[in-house]
């Protein structure tokens, strides 16, 4: 822990996308930032998302209609933020009469398309499947559905981005540091630290403490705040959601909606340019969130409904990756799991006046933004905090392209750099956007990017993540700050391990200062 300072204004302890989210947005406004993670950023929850940015059609039966306006208008917003981690994605939705009827479908579209103000996005329309090229990999009996639009977002940058901006703006980002006890001292908090790999301990101040921890946030009141009258009032939900990935199964690049007996939606979405993703369950968890995994029956329930819907059959054999996460979702006593709202609460404990304790219930990577807003607009008046909201027309690191339109800004790319193979090329596009000048640097040929450590993971890339984003060891780099451990050889990845091991890592990379900013 390098950083010798010891004051702040303001602790976030959670590196998942709320806890990213609010450090950016205070950061922003000239806060004192400390953001602490115990593992990686976007580690858990916020990397095994069905990755998308979506109003959650589904939530209209459920009469959540704030939550899914709230959801697209920030469709628009984060659409603009990051074009090249966010784009655009067209959904079809195969019609079962015995569900739910064509009249309920056609009128929660059209609510759909009409609650958040859609302005980039095409709007609804009816599908005859028989004929369309989105019915071919279906079966015959599908002869009518809808088709909708929504947004795609690679779920683990977006946290990654966020805690970057937050850190460019001044904020300290510590990973791999628990936050292990915490308690007022007069008018601030006392925060204890601990370095999961050292051990060292750290003691700062703070203002106000921010608790985002997602599925452990009641644990982190009761075992590391005291405040266990405070976790009594509110709890969370653990909702386990688990996907398959299988090899493409279809040529084109619409997603499917299907819809199963128990009323429950399951997603089949391109993924990977090879594959196709498939999720999600809804399944109440207990028991610790770091250590889970798909069960047999969840794989056999998406098998199931891919079998039911298309031509192509799939078995468990099919599969060739699967993730599992616990969704942290605020308890509304819903009986059912599907039913639990995806909206947030936040609960600001003031202790009489005290040094502010705000914490996160619940939410949805659609929604993060506005959430980082309302937890700032709660804290406001204890910090006696004046600056305003400013997210919302700041685009995220590497999103500065010309007029979001990451098509012809890509097509212009290719002049810039004629040595990069059009794969490679597309992939530092997407990942880094307009950061990617900085990746590249000055190269101009392959060998100028460093090793080529196999598959197209040159060491330039690693050199980059190191420095800028927090990426410690290969599967930081290979399942969270990309997805390329599923297009990698086992060879590959056995060589950026063994170059990791030769280079070596900051004790505590990226912080604040020059570093970062640079990358700007």
């Amino acid at each position: 822990m390098t950083n010798e300072n010891s004051n702040y204004d303001l602790v976030v302890v959670g590196g998942g996308i709320n806890g990213a989210g609010i450090a950016r947005d205070a950061a922003g406004r000239g806060l004192r930032v400390l953001l602490c993670e115990r593992d990686d950023i976007a580690a858990h929850t916020s990397s095994a998302s069905t990755k998308l940015i979506h109003g959650g059609l589904r939530y209209l039966e459920y009469y959540e209609f704030s939550l899914v306006r709230k959801a697209l208008k920030e469709r628009e917003v984060l659409l603009k933020a990051a074009p090249h981690i966010i784009w655009p994605m067209r959904f079809v939705m195969p019609h079962t009469r015995s569900l739910r009827p064509r009249w309920m479908i056609r009128a929660g579209l059209f609510l759909y398309d009409h609650l958040g103000g859609r302005s980039s996005l095409p709007g609804s329309r009816g599908l005859r499947l028989a004929t369309d090229p989105a019915g071919q990999p279906l079966r015959p009996e599908f002869t009518d559905g809808f088709a909708y639009s929504d947004c795609w977002v690679q779920d683990s940058r977006l946290v990654v981005l966020n805690a970057l901006d937050a850190a460019e703006r001044g904020a300290e980002v510590c990973i791999h540091t628990a936050c292990v006890g915490a308690r007022r001292e007069g008018d601030h908090w006392a925060v204890d630290l601990q370095d999961q790999h050292s051990g060292a301990n750290r003691t700062i101040q703070a203002r106000a403490l921010v608790n985002a921890a997602g599925p452990w946030v009641s644990r982190f009141l009761q075992s590391v705040t005291g405040r266990a009258e405070q976790a009594a009032g509110k709890h969370v939900r653990l909702v386990k959601g688990s996907h398959l990935v299988v090899p493409r199964l279809f040529d084109h690049d619409q997603a499917y909606l299907l819809q199963n007996d128990d009323r429950r939606v399951i997603f089949v979405i391109p993924y990977e340019h090879d594959y196709s993703l498939i999720g999600t369950t809804d399944e109440a968890f207990e028991g610790d969130p770091r250590s889970l995994s798909i069960s047999d029956a969840e794989t056999e329930y998406l098998c199931n409904t891919i079998n039911h819907y298309f031509q192509r059959a799939i078995t468990p054999a099919d599969v060739v990756w699967s993730y599992a996460g616990v969704r942290p979702l605020y308890d509304d006593a819903a009986a059912d799991a599907s039913a639990v709202t995806r909206d947030y609460v936040l609960d600001l404990d003031t202790d009489g006046g005290r040094a502010p304790l705000l914490s996160v219930f619940g939410g949805k990577i659609t929604t993060y933004r506005t959430l980082a807003e309302d937890a700032l607009a709660q804290l406001a008046g204890p910090l006696q905090l004046a600056a305003r909201p400013w997210t919302a027309t700041e685009t995220l690191p590497g999103g500065d392209i010309p007029a979001a339109d990451f098509d012809a800004w890509l097509a212009a790319l290719g002049e810039d750099y004629p040595f990069l193979p059009p794969g490679l090329l597309w992939r530092y596009a997407r990942n880094y956007g307009t950061r990617m000048h900085t990746l590249v640097g000055h190269a101009r040929s392959l060998d100028d990017l460093g090793e080529h450590l196999g598959d197209g993971m040159y060491t330039a890339e690693l050199d980059y993540l190191i420095r800028y984003e927090w990426a410690r060891t290969a599967d930081d780099v290979l399942w969270r700050r990309s997805r390329m451990g599923l297009h990698v050889s086992e060879t590959t990845r056995q060589a950026i391990d063994a170059w990791f091991s030769r280079h070596g890592a900051p004790e505590q990379p990226g912080l604040t200062g020059e570093a970062h900013r640079a990358a700007r």
